[in-house]
């Protein structure tokens, strides 16, 4: 009995240390569901699949040949509910997406749970280096890699001041920018006329130079940079 305890601890703790790494690398780069949420996660996970593990002693005079134990039952239900939680933490700001990355780890996170309940240690410590790995290493090779960076940009001028589209074209072509899904709107009462597009560019900086250049233009009543992302 002192060994399955011990067994069962062991379980737990690794579950409450895997998850735990996990979330401390979500909680440092500021991410809603960190630390607490991951290693309960993996905890809830570990401690769920032990109970398909040790049923026997939850039933005790019942026949061990009646008893059937499928563990993918219990794993498939764990995952399912995740499914649940990681939806939650993925946020639509405008045209920005936010939190899929943190409902992945999540996912994953369940995923290690699960074989460190079911003692399958090997696999669960290659997937909780992998999955730090992948979350602080990839983030690195991202920040370096060419990357092309999109921006929703709305510009309004007064009707009567309204520049050609090719005068607008060029301000935002020399800022590296270029430009996709132009549309035009008249509004407050035809007074008012507004360019909106979808901008693409190499750099970050782009957006402040562009900004800048909109800022210095009298004609211009008012824009909005949206930049959009993960």
């Amino acid at each position: 009995m002192e060994h399955e305890y011990f067994t069962i601890l062991m379980h737990l703790g690794l579950a409450v240390l895997a998850g735990g790494l996990i979330g401390l690398e979500r909680t440092y780069h500021g991410r809603p569901a960190g630390f607490r949420t991951h290693t309960l996660v993996c905890t809830a996970s570990s401690l769920l699949m032990l109970v398909t593990l040790y049923q026997w002693q939850l039933l005790k005079g019942v026949p061990l040949e009646t008893l059937r134990v499928d563990p993918t039952r219990m794993a498939q239900g764990i995952m399912t509910g995740i499914g649940f939680l990681g939806a939650g933490v993925i946020m639509k700001d405008g045209l920005t997406v936010r939190g899929l990355t943190t409902a992945a780890s999540i996912w994953i996170t369940a995923a290690i749970g699960i074989l460190l309940g079911i003692g399958f240690y090997f696999p669960a410590i290659v997937a909780t280096l992998l999955t730090l790995g992948t979350l602080s290493l990839f983030r690195w090779i991202e920040a370096i890699m060419p990357t092309q960076y999109y921006a929703r940009l709305h510009v309004r001028f007064k009707r009567s001041e309204t520049p050609i589209e090719s005068e607008l074209r060029h301000l935002i072509n020399t800022h590296d920018f270029s430009i996709a899904n132009l549309s035009y709107q008249l509004s407050d009462e035809g007074k008012v006329f507004e360019y909106q597009m979808t901008i693409r560019t190499q750099g970050t900086d782009s957006y402040r130079r562009l900004a800048e250049s909109l800022t210095g233009m009298e004609k211009v009543l008012e824009f909005h940079i949206y930049p959009t992302g993960d």
